[in-house]
């Protein structure tokens, strides 16, 4: 009998070794060859969107089954979309003038971690910026969404196979455990990795250079002059998309005294429901762990089943609960990330004390990640954007679609960077450019050259050079 570990590292080390003997088929195919794959995968991806996402959603508990369809296409479709045309493969730029040539150069095997709570979705946008740049990729599936993962795979190899190339440039550990995966980070030649804060800082700790991205606390402003029941609508559609899974959706609505009182009744005539006394009580015990961690039984929840689990009655037609919170901090669970159906609400004076407000929001949990504001004072709207440490600053959209760049011109994405201010080696939505390294061929230029001052104007730069040293011999000699 072979431990479960053991199988499970034995499993990865085989499945590096096929990706890594598969990966060159990629290069020598050139990129014609390659765009084709990616585009045929993202065609049958596409057709097997709804399929996918109902696996997904049975699987997991998670969200909602038609909003994961929507997430397959657009990790499919509008993510092959979006990238066409551009050159991954071979040489990728050339500068005449500077007589530099740029030659892409694949990082290998990418190892992809998964989270449950959009499985299939991030499968297919791993594998397609993996092929896309020439890597062969082997993902390593949360243990609660291991079948749909797996079932997104062997659909992707049947593309492979049918394209004539090697089925072992994608492949997923059939048996995960810690184990598993951590020498799959060790052993491959960069990690993508999207999951929770554990995970994230393992794959920084591997050894092996990592993509990841930081937890996503955002905040979002509703500023006097917006429209407050269009900026509502566009909140709760974000927040309410897949039941709040996406790590860009609203955890927090701030907004100014003079509009609040409009604000919570749009919010209750589209949806909401503002929690107080025992009700909230009841919500706060089940939405944590004690170690203050979110409770899984909630994560991707309808507000229905949150006020199930924790024996509440809310009205009929109730899509959000929300609480108005006092507070920042470990203590105040409304001001934490919520990936469900569940929203702090805070009122303030002014522009000036939400922004102060909207950073503390960040500061605890989502350094870094994004912030949504609804205004049309342009003033603040940029006032908020230079001050705010986020890598995604977006404005009169919901913060859920405009983030994965479905409701933006973001480069569609589910991995989302940080920056190096919530830990993130980047602050990019990751794509296909992320995962090659450049060659730069660099020809010799005369010796003599001279470089242009100003226009009509040239100066010798070697004479210039001897003139400069010599005044600092002689300030040397006086000194």
């Amino acid at each position: 009998m072979i431990d479960k570990d053991l199988l499970s590292i034995q499993e990865t080390r085989a499945l590096v070794r096929a990706a890594r003997a598969a990966q060159p088929s990629l290069e020598q195919a050139g990129q014609e060859r390659v765009d084709a794959l990616v585009d045929a995968i993202a065609g049958v991806g596409a057709e097997m969107a709804e399929e996918l996402g109902k696996m997904a959603a049975e699987e997991t508990g998670f969200g909602k089954w038609k909003d994961k369809t929507q997430k397959n296409i657009h990790a499919t479709e509008k993510l092959a979309a979006y990238f066409r045309g551009m050159k991954t493969v071979g040489i990728v730029n050339e500068d005449t003038e500077k007589r530099i040539v740029e030659i892409a150069m694949p990082m290998g095997v990418i190892a992809g971690l998964i989270p449950s709570t959009n499985p299939t979705s991030t499968t297919l946008y791993k594998a397609i910026i993996a092929l896309k740049s020439a890597n062969a990729i082997v993902f390593s599936p949360h243990p609660g969404a291991v079948s749909c993962i797996t079932a997104t795979v062997n659909m992707i190899r049947r593309v492979l196979k049918a394209m004539d190339f090697p089925e072992e440039l994608v492949g997923v550990i059939s048996v995960p455990t810690i184990e598993g995966t951590d020498e799959l980070m060790k052993i491959s030649d960069m990690i993508l990795a999207t999951g929770g804060a554990a995970m994230v800082k393992a794959a920084y700790s591997s050894g092996t250079p990592a993509l990841g991205v930081g937890p996503g606390n955002v905040p979002v402003f509703i500023e006097r002059s917006a429209d407050v029941d269009v900026a509502v609508q566009k909140v709760l559609a974000s927040k309410t998309f897949d039941n709040g899974t996406i790590c860009a959706s609203e955890q927090a609505i701030v907004t100014e005294a003079c509009i609040a009182d409009r604000v919570k009744a749009s919010l209750i005539a589209q949806g909401g429901y503002f929690l107080e006394g025992d009700k909230l009580e009841r919500v706060k015990r089940v939405m944590e762990r004690p170690n203050g961690a979110m409770n899984p039984a909630v994560v991707g929840r309808s507000a229905k089943d949150i006020a199930r689990i924790a024996g509440i009655e809310i009205p009929a037609g109730t899509t959000m609960l929300l609480c108005e919170e006092e507070g920042v901090g470990p203590k105040f669970p409304f001001s934490k990330e919520k990936l469900t159906a569940l929203l702090g609400f805070y009122t303030v004076n002014d522009w000036q004390e939400a922004c102060e407000l909207c950073y503390k929001l960040l500061k605890n949990g989502g350094m870094g990640h994004s912030m949504g504001i609804h205004s049309n004072n342009e003033t603040v709207i940029r006032e908020f954007a230079l001050k705010k440490p986020v890598s995604r600053f977006l404005v009169n959209t919901p913060t859920t679609q405009g983030a994965v760049g479905i409701t933006t011109n973001l480069s569609p994405s589910f991995t989302l960077g940080c920056g190096t201010v919530g830990g993130s080696a980047t602050s990019e939505n990751v794509g296909p450019q992320h995962l090659f390294n450049i060659r730069r061929m660099a020809y010799g230029i005369d010796d003599a050259a001279t470089v242009p001052v100003r226009s009509g104007d040239t100066v010798d730069v070697q004479a210039v050079t001897h003139m400069i040293m010599e005044q600092l011999k002689k300030m040397s000699a006086v000194s």
